[in-house]
């Protein structure tokens, strides 16, 4: 598996912000030091007003540009979910930075969906082993092997075909195909066996693997907490 890291759009928002606030806190060093070298060579008290005249409305934008950073909780897994993401780095071999926007995204859809991420990283565990390029013989592509051709309008409207390949969305999809079977069969063991594509099976398989999936995962959360 590729152990590319496709940032969460949010990463990116902070990581574009904390630059703005470096150059503003640069210019605000400049100029006390300008002012001030200036305030050296004439003796001029009154430059101390002028000094905060001028670093006044850097300040204020500074504090104006801070304020709109999304705090780290937004984005910061669970401990339950920072676990999980440790046992599957551990069991698939995937690096922990390439799998951080995955499970970042499995929380915050599945907040969004009233779904137990865990139970989205279990189905990712089954359809795909974490591996974000996977394809069936039938054409389901990604995470979650969602199938292109019946959930295309799940799709952000300026993605292109190939975007079920990405991490980030495959999963949003993936979770929100997983939501509506559920809610159109009425429980939780009926929706993953039409997920799965499986209603048929009355032994209901498809959705044992995946509920003893997500088992697996919380036993090792224990585990890690417990050591």
């Amino acid at each position: 598996m590729s152990t590319t890291t496709i940032l969460a759009p949010a990463v990116q928002r902070v990581s574009s912000l904390i630059g703005d606030l470096f150059g503003k806190a640069l210019m605000v060093a400049g100029l006390i030091l300008i002012i001030g070298l200036i305030g050296l060579q004439t003796g001029h008290g009154g430059l101390t007003d002028a000094l905060k005249l001028l670093v006044s409305p850097v300040e204020a934008s500074i504090a104006e540009a801070g304020s709109s950073v999304e705090q780290p909780e937004a984005t910061a897994l669970t401990p339950r979910m920072q676990g999980a993401l440790d046992f599957v780095s551990r069991r698939y071999r995937v690096a922990g930075d390439a799998l951080l926007p995955i499970f970042v995204t499995a929380q915050m859809t599945g907040r969004e969906l009233h779904l137990d991420p865990l139970l989205i990283i279990a189905v990712i565990g089954v359809e795909s082993g974490f591996n974000p390029f996977s394809q069936s013989g039938y054409g389901a592509q990604g995470l979650m092997q969602v199938v292109p051709r019946f959930h295309a309008d799940k799709l952000p409207e300026e993605a292109d075909p190939t975007a079920f390949l990405d991490p980030v969305i495959n999963v949003q999809v993936g979770a929100r195909v997983l939501r509506e079977s559920i809610n159109r069969m009425g429980g939780l063991e009926e929706g993953l066996q039409q997920f799965g594509g499986a209603v048929n099976d009355p032994a209901r398989r498809y959705a044992s693997k995946v509920l003893a999936e997500k088992l697996r995962l919380e036993q090792a959360i224990l585990r890690l907490r417990t050591t």
